[in-house]
């Protein structure tokens, strides 16, 4: 039905108010109202239309406002799934997770590693195992977000509120004993300033108010690091990562030197995918600085380049030193502890 509704055209539907007989200001207020649902209708199921078939990488470059029959792509879609499975391909659930952490690189990591032949990446960040409404879904609606794949490849999925979730950790034990999974940490201080960036912008493109980032990691009352900010406690790093070492094998988590892999990705890339059992594909002909946007970029074998989004990279605002020196005392015992327990040490002093 929904789709008889969205082939109609605009003169189709003033055709049929017309004819109902209805006053004529009452059909003015008719037609731009059914106008009104008619678009908000088809946005939002192209919308969920264009999320499933990107999920399965299957839209390529068909534009659903170009005019392109939604009957028709929808049917070709269907042949194309039909294909891959005649190949050997299917949707299969993630081998490897990227858990965290949220602004620490997550997504330039997925992005490298996507360029590896034998690497299916899902585009969305599922919130499956720290969302109860989701993970209630089960894990076959889970399955259908993730990328065909052939038997021998690795899928990848990353949702980085994983590493702070209560119940994630315990989920992914239960739903995969021995998945693999990647965390990526940088300078704590740092992490937390391009946390609040971000915040910044978007509420600033909202024309909302907030806080000056000194007010919200200090303390008012006390003058110290102020915990109750979330930012300042997922940069707690040592407390969070005791739950999944909790759950997992140390050597079943690969820990990502997140500024490392801004200045060096490849090194980054390299070790992940030797702690993926794959052969090192993802080569210097693959990355290459952007001096435009004053970051590493990624350059496909067939020289298509593509760069983060621009939202991506932003530069941080210019911060008290006092201030970060205090948080770096902070965070300084957490680190050591941190460091400890997983045995690699970052230079974050």
């Amino acid at each position: 039905m929904l789709m008889e509704f969205t082939s109609f055209t605009v003169q189709q539907w003033q055709r049929v108010i017309f004819k109902m007989g209805f006053p004529r200001k009452r059909q003015a207020w008719v037609v731009i109202s059914s106008l009104a649902v008619f678009f908000c209708v088809t946005l939002v199921f192209n919308n969920q239309v264009r999320k499933v078939l990107n999920s399965s990488m299957l839209l390529d470059n068909m534009d659903l406002s170009e005019g392109y029959g939604l009957r028709k792509l929808l049917e070709d879609q269907e042949a194309k799934i039909e294909r891959l499975r005649s190949e050997g391909m299917e949707q299969r659930l993630p081998q490897c997770i990227i858990i965290g952490v949220r602004k620490c690189g997550t997504r330039a990591l997925l992005e490298f590693l996507d360029l590896h032949p034998q690497i299916r990446i899902a585009d969305m960040e599922m919130h499956f195992f720290n969302n109860d409404e989701n993970y209630e879904k089960g894990y076959d609606w889970y399955r259908k977000y993730m990328p065909f794949s052939f038997p021998s490849d690795i899928t990848i999925e990353k949702t980085p509120r994983y590493f702070i979730s209560e119940s994630a950790a315990e989920r992914i034990r239960k739903f995969n004993s021995s998945a693999k999974l990647i965390v990526i940490f940088r300078n704590p201080t740092t992490r937390v300033i391009s946390d609040y960036t971000q915040v910044y912008q978007n509420k600033l493109e909202r024309n909302k108010s907030i806080d000056r980032f000194e007010d919200l990691v200090i303390s008012e009352r006390t003058g110290r690091v102020n915990t109750g900010y979330k930012a300042v406690r997922i940069s707690m790093y040592y407390y969070h990562m005791t739950k999944w070492l909790h759950f997992f094998e140390r050597d079943q988590i690969h820990v990502v030197n997140g500024d490392n892999l801004i200045d060096n990705p490849l090194e980054e890339i390299r070790k992940v995918e030797t702690f993926l059992g794959l052969q090192n594909l993802v080569t210097e002909s693959n990355v290459y600085f952007n001096e435009t946007r004053g970051f590493f970029c990624m350059q496909s074998d067939d020289k298509q380049q593509h760069c983060l989004g621009a939202k991506k990279g932003r530069k941080h605002p210019a911060i008290d030193p006092i201030i970060v020196k205090k948080m770096n005392n902070f965070y300084r015992p957490y680190n050591k502890k941190l460091f400890q327990m997983i045995g690699q040490k970052f230079d974050w002093d």
